[in-house]
């Protein structure tokens, strides 16, 4: 096994998640949204890497519909709006309140 030369640690929540440290974050140069693998040896080492998009796992319905998007909105620049003070409420009341927790521990079927 090679000499370590970073070490960082975190803490799992009560949903099993954690934060990425920061100097791991930046060896990795992820960003938000950025998708991590777990490499799990015989040995019980484990490592963390940046992971590409998996595009046999990626819904085609959604990468369709996101390139559809992204043409029309080249196509048609004229038609996007700004999100302003009414529209947001638009938004709001037609989904209404989201009342989430994300440190909320999971119920057993949700594990």
């Amino acid at each position: 096994m090679p000499p370590t030369t970073l070490q960082a640690e975190s803490t799992l929540t009560d949903r099993y998640q954690t934060t990425v440290p920061d100097p791991i974050r930046r060896v990795l140069k992820l960003k938000k949204r950025d998708r991590i693998r777990y490499v799990v040896r015989a040995d019980g080492t484990v490592s963390v890497e940046r992971a590409g998009v998996d595009h046999e796992r990626a819904d085609p319905v959604v990468g369709a519909f996101l390139s559809f998007l992204a043409r029309d909105m080249e196509h048609h620049p004229e038609q996007l709006r700004v999100l302003d003070s009414s529209l947001r409420a638009r938004i709001a009341a037609l989904i209404g309140p989201a009342d989430v927790d994300i440190n909320e521990a999971l119920t057993p079927d949700d594990e």
